[in-house]
């Protein structure tokens, strides 16, 4: 991927906090090579304190021309954009950042979109289903967005911050589309279930979900990519569940933010 790694080489970023786990560098860059563009995607570790600042630093530089958000920076990401989708200015979140002409910065959130269409890719058609997402963040609010969008009838929000969730049921209830109610930790009843929380990152982390009330005929999905078969993910399979993983997910959004960059 780097053969081609010259002063022409367009720069672009991947920032959050942590880095380290993070597969876009190698996968965007990839795609770029693959495209025929010259393009590199490098990691940037910032804090969150630090983020406005890093982000008028880099700007200066006329060779950059993108920036892939990750956690915890979707939500001040899209206030550091002079212009953003329609779709991102409803989530007040963005994970790809590409330059405006006059160099600011145009956001859009493809977390959701691209969550939904792996779902897809696996045989799971989310229209008139009943759906549970754990995790009202960056990601779990555009894959709520995403879901409400592609004709779910009702749509139960779980989340740990009880203020965070309500503000994501209320909006959601705004669009008149589906029906978004307050959910919790029990799937029965529902046919797809998603984790879209850390949950499962690290060893000892409990479930998002009570796995025990899983049903063979759920679709279980999860954005989590270290592991690549996450708990969740195993304890749906052992039941005869259809899964879609954070991976499948990865390589949707990836091709959407793709578009999104070499669109200008």
């Amino acid at each position: 991927m780097l053969e081609q790694l010259n002063g022409a080489t367009r720069v672009h970023y991947i920032v959050g906090d942590p880095i380290a786990q993070v597969k876009s560098p190698a996968g965007v860059t990839q795609a770029y090579a693959e495209r025929g563009h010259n393009a590199i995607v490098v990691p940037a570790h910032v804090s969150p304190a630090n983020l406005a600042a890093w982000l008028a630093g880099v700007s200066l530089a006329q060779n950059v021309d993108g920036v892939i958000v990750t956690v915890p920076h979707k939500f001040a990401s899209f206030d550091l954009c002079a212009t953003a989708s329609e779709r991102a200015t409803f989530l007040n979140a963005v994970n790809t950042m590409r330059r405006n002409v006059d160099g600011t910065w145009h956001g859009d959130m493809f977390d959701g979109l691209g969550f939904v269409e792996a779902m897809r890719d696996r045989g799971c058609r989310p229209t008139g289903t009943r759906a549970l997402l754990v995790g009202a963040g960056g990601a779990g609010s555009a894959i709520a967005h995403a879901l409400v969008l592609s004709g779910v009838n009702t749509l139960a929000i779980h989340d740990e911050s009880g203020a965070r969730r309500t503000t994501l049921v209320d909006r959601l209830n705004g669009l008149n589309v589906s029906k978004v109610i307050h959910g919790s930790n029990d799937p029965t009843g529902y046919d797809i279930v998603i984790n879209a929380t850390p949950m499962g990152m690290k060893s000892g982390d409990p479930l998002p979900v009570d796995s025990a009330k899983l049903a063979a005929s759920m679709f279980v999905g999860c954005v989590i990519t270290v592991p690549a078969i996450s708990p969740l993910i195993a304890a749906a399979r052992e039941r005869g569940c259809a899964t879609s993983t954070g991976a499948d997910m990865f390589g949707r959004v990836r091709d959407l933010m793709v578009d999104f960059l070499l669109s200008h």
